[in-house]
């Protein structure tokens, strides 16, 4: 699965985006949270907040109780304000 962060999120993390293997029991976008805070200090500062992640799976905003499946691609972002 392609993980893709955009703007505070990335600096924080520090690469704009990779490919990872889900391990056994990632199922859904929270849980995907979850286990990205477990994979070192620079994934627990950007996403110690995770109310405040938006997150798109396959280029659609969803909620954090929404199954994975088969997603090729999560983005994880900041909320927004337009103008």
């Amino acid at each position: 699965m392609k993980l893709v962060y955009f703007a505070w999120v990335r600096e924080r993390i520090g690469v704009p985006e990779e490919d990872v293997a889900l391990p056994e029991g990632v199922a859904t976008v929270g849980a995907l949270l979850d286990w990205l805070r477990t994979r070192g200090e620079q994934y627990e500062y950007a996403l110690a907040e995770p109310s405040l992640i938006r997150v798109a799976v396959d280029h659609v905003h969803v909620a954090s109780d929404t199954p994975l499946g088969e997603a090729r691609e999560v983005a994880l972002f900041p909320p927004m304000t337009g103008g």
